[in-house]
């Protein structure tokens, strides 16, 4: 040990403190871990808290070595008496003092911990550090465990997975009011899943607590979780629709939402009206509250009408990409229920052609001819079941209003008789018999079957069970 650091340690010289600034780094760090061993001695001493001059000689020795060894870049070769001195301070109470002020112990750990963390990137050494630090986050000194949680989210940067084995304490420290330090949570989420898992529901109770900067915290965490395991948020939706309302957490909210929603967009429906005041006090999330009511929207008519008017309604107040993002999920919902979009076309070409790009002007022509293939459908003659319904067009008043024509296949043995059957050269049923022809009536029928040809080209396409028929 230099001859100035024996000195002053081995006797407690205050007087010659200040002097061990005056010698160079050089000189000092080969001796630092064995300065470091002298001053865990002195300050493990029974007398140490009522001594204040071994106080502040240990105060200045600490503040030399740890220079030296920011200087010299030294921090591997002495990072383990470091972390003895750290574990030692745990063996004495570092509560804060009635003045408010911080017992000698809990400045000795925040000199050494400010140390070794501006070493975060070093794996070596967090793999020392980290198991000694998380135990100061439950020692009843909040100003020492705030700052430790500043340095542990910084460490997380490059060793969740060294933090992720201590995560119990660190969710511990949380749920007890260090809230800062819920940074850290998603670095570790990542590689350490199961144990967050069972503490969802508490530390979404948090978020009314935290500050602004600590909710988003928590919601960087949840949207990982919504991410791969949605359902542990449902519950939870009522605490987190109320980040809705602040402008620095909507967004995160909403990327939940919207995450959730893909999944199972029935529970967003009783939050819909606050997505869209969410909307309304912050244009920036519009495009995330339209996809996620284009999701809800796909789930019946009424919520599809319901998002398309809210959707509709800003067309007119927003930049070109926010414009096409909307004309999208608007496409999205109409194609899910076409019957709507002859209703809302005129609407969204109001509102959009005066300033439509050229790239919206296409657009706008596909959602035109997709209203025009709805208004074609709504045209088409009815499926069902057992057949096709053909409507009829013209003849006297007194005829049926339509002819029901059945597939052959359908037919029940029952329903005509073996008798009234003969088979004609090309292969079809005929129905008729000697005594048994048609009416006036039947015989205009059969006209009209006659040109079904006709008809065919104005209704589409039969199906192929048509193609034998059964006439009477």
């Amino acid at each position: 040990m230099h001859e100035l650091f024996a000195q002053v340690l081995n006797n407690r010289d205050l007087s010659r403190a200040g002097d061990l600034f005056s010698i160079e780094d050089k000189n000092l760090v080969s001796d630092i871990s064995e300065v470091l061993a002298k001053i865990e001695e002195i300050a493990s001493a029974s007398d140490f808290t009522q001594n204040d001059n071994n106080q502040s000689v240990v105060e200045i020795c600490i503040t030399r070595v740890t220079s030296a060894i920011r200087d010299t870049g030294t921090i591997e070769q002495h990072a383990p008496a470091m972390v003895s001195l750290l574990e030692s301070c745990l063996n004495h109470d570092l509560r804060p003092l009635p003045k408010d002020e911080d017992p000698p112990h809990a400045k000795i750990a925040s000199d050494i911990v400010s140390c070794i963390f501006l070493n975060h990137s070093k794996k070596s050494i967090m793999k020392l550090a980290l198991p000694v630090a998380v135990k100061f986050l439950h020692r009843g000194n909040k100003e020492l465990s705030r700052n430790l949680s500043s340095y542990l989210s910084l460490a997380a940067i490059n060793n969740a997975e060294l933090l992720a084995v201590h995560v119990q304490p660190i969710i511990d420290s949380i749920i007890s009011g260090n809230y800062s330090l819920a940074r850290v949570l998603p670095q570790i989420y990542v590689v350490n899943k199961e144990p967050i898992h069972d503490h969802v529901m508490a530390l979404v109770s948090l978020l009314p607590q935290c500050e602004n900067s600590e909710k988003l915290s928590l919601l960087n965490l949840f949207g990982l979780i919504a991410k791969y395991k949605p359902s542990l948020l449902e519950s939870n939706l009522p605490h987190l629709s109320e980040c809705l309302t602040i402008s620095s957490t909507a967004a995160s909210a909403l990327q939940i939402f919207l995450d959730m929603a893909a999944v199972r967009p029935q529970s967003f429906t009783e939050h819909v009206q606050k997505m869209k005041m969410a909307a309304e006090l912050q244009p920036g999330t519009l495009v995330l509250v339209a996809r996620i009511l284009g999701i809800i929207g796909k789930l019946n008519m009424e919520r599809a009408k319901d998002s398309l008017e809210f959707i509709i309604s800003h067309l007119g107040k927003v930049d070109q990409w926010t414009l096409m993002a909307l004309l999208r999920i608007i496409k999205g919902i109409t194609d899910t229920f076409p019957s709507l979009l002859p209703q809302y076309l005129t609407s969204i070409c109001n509102q959009v052609e005066p300033s439509a790009s050229s790239n919206i002007r296409i657009y706008l022509q596909q959602l035109k001819m997709d209203c025009r293939a709805s208004k074609t459908q709504q045209q088409v003659i009815n499926q069902t079941a057992c057949g096709i319904t053909i409507v009829k067009v013209g003849g006297n008043k007194q005829d049926p209003p339509h002819v029901s024509l059945t597939p052959l296949s359908t037919q029940t043995p029952s329903s005509l008789p073996l008798s009234s059957f003969k088979t004609t050269h090309n292969g079809f049923k005929d129905c008729r018999s000697r005594n048994n022809l048609p009416g006036p009536a039947e015989a205009r029928s059969m006209s009209q079957l006659g040109s079904l040809q006709a008809i065919n080209r104005s209704m589409g396409r039969l199906p192929s069970s048509m193609s034998t028929l059964c006439m009477f």
